[in-house]
């Protein structure tokens, strides 16, 4: 909600807890070496706590259980997604009397490390959610005053993944409380990927975030609002990430990345074409791959695109550079992003088209690989294999190294193709 909440994440692996005259330095917890990716209720389930009237939309235990039977049974698991992650509304409305955050007896019945246990059970990683200030943004208990206690409190519960958001608190405290609860985490010895809010609030404010000590405290943070269910505040999140992107991009990377928030694929605003274009964007930029929906009701072509394993290959890219937008033609984005594999001294390409045109009919754009997408000048490269991300099955295209590419895309949606090199007449002739 920014300014009614936002976040940022923590990734799992290994675990190095730094110690200098018993004070820990930064964030060394060897989490979130490639974009996290799983599920999260925010966007879809927001805060709904009547399990009378919404039996299976509930902010509970039966809702997260359910996303984790379906995330194994629909192949998401398989696939690389692996958090299952409560958003706010989990809480009871008060601690206990020794001031431990305690669940919602009527929709957690059986207690938060029974729920871990049970996602754990099933291949899957658990994440959960907090806020810096003195309540959470829907209005439960925030941990202020009670960093020491939550920290273990959540590597008790055997919980991967911590969202902490930022209302209810001072933004002039806010970092330095953000550093003081990694720190309490790290002391537990559990590895927490620590995702933080406190850049989009500054942005909000006015403030431009201190990014070199972001990334040596947090894995993942939110710069910028929440994203609604429609096209036009996904196309408002992008833009800010264009915007800004000589600013931003060179602080993300493997263990710290920006986040532009969850995928809203499989939900009520995109249309089929608007998903494609969602997908695309986030993968060039590197971006965490949480899905919001509810899986039990995505459509068929809308489970393609969020199982694509040549995408999730991209969005993967152990390099982690997040990508950018290059140009705009007639209302037609380019973006663009370096993968592997990288050929003689080029890497490979990611490049998308997106349509930010509403035109009845699909629209046709030509441009110059070198002068307009920005590929390689090298001489040495003769040539690239094109392959088309959203048909993954086609044949690829050969393009000389100098040519014109034209593709035709959809009103509001995208075209997503990867650019190999070609190196010299060993790989191919033209």
């Amino acid at each position: 909600m920014v300014h009614a909440r936002i976040s940022a994440f923590l990734f799992g692996a290994i675990v190095t807890v730094l110690f200098v005259n018993e004070q820990v330095l930064g964030l060394e917890n060897g989490l979130a070496r490639r974009p996290p990716m799983g599920w999260m209720s925010w966007e879809r389930f927001r805060c709904i706590t009547d399990c009378k009237k919404y039996p299976d939309e509930c902010i509970s235990e039966k809702l997260f259980k359910r996303m984790a039977d379906l995330m194994v049974s629909e192949g998401y698991r398989d696939a690389g997604y692996e958090y299952v992650n409560i958003d706010d509304c989990w809480m009871a409305d008060e601690r206990d009397e020794d001031g431990v955050l305690q669940p919602n007896k009527e929709r957690f019945p059986n207690g938060i490390k029974h729920l871990a246990d049970f996602i754990h059970e099933r291949g899957l990683k658990f994440g959960i959610y907090q806020d810096i200030g003195t309540k959470t943004c829907a209005g439960y208990p925030g941990m202020m005053d009670y960093f020491k206690l939550d920290a273990q409190t959540f590597a008790d519960w055997d919980v991967d993944f911590i969202k902490i958001d930022g209302c209810y608190a001072d933004i002039e405290l806010m970092v330095d409380d953000y550093i003081k609860f990694g720190e309490y985490m790290n002391r537990t010895g559990r590895p927490i990927l620590y995702s933080c809010s406190w850049p989009a609030y500054q942005e909000y404010d006015g403030i431009i975030p201190d990014y070199e000590l972001l990334k040596k405290t947090c894995n993942m943070w939110r710069n910028w609002g929440d994203i609604e269910d429609s096209h036009e505040s996904v196309v408002e999140i992008t833009k800010y990430f264009a915007d800004n992107q000589d600013r931003i991009v060179p602080h993300h990377g493997p263990g710290h990345w920006n986040d532009p928030d969850t995928l809203v694929l499989g939900n009520y605003g995109l249309s089929y074409d608007q998903s494609k274009s969602q997908l695309a964007v986030w993968t060039i930029l590197a971006a965490p791959v949480l899905i919001s929906n509810d899986l039990a009701k995505v459509t068929p072509e809308i489970k393609e695109l969020l199982l694509n394993r040549a995408i999730i290959k991209v969005n993967q890219d152990p390099l982690g550079i997040q990508g950018r937008l290059v140009k705009t033609v007639n209302k037609m984005e380019i973006w663009k992003r370096p993968i592997l594999p990288r050929v003689g001294h080029e890497l490979t390409q990611a490049v998308a088209f997106v349509s930010r045109r509403a035109d009845g009919a699909p629209y046709s754009v030509t441009v110059h690989l070198r002068e307009d997408v920005g590929l390689s000048n090298s001489t040495i490269i003769k040539g690239y294999k094109v392959y088309d991300l959203f048909n993954p099955d086609a044949k690829p295209m050969l393009l000389r190294a100098n040519a014109n590419f034209e593709t035709r895309v959809n009103p509001s949606g995208a075209n997503f193709f990867r650019f190999v090199p070609q190196y010299g007449t060993d790989f191919i002739r033209f």
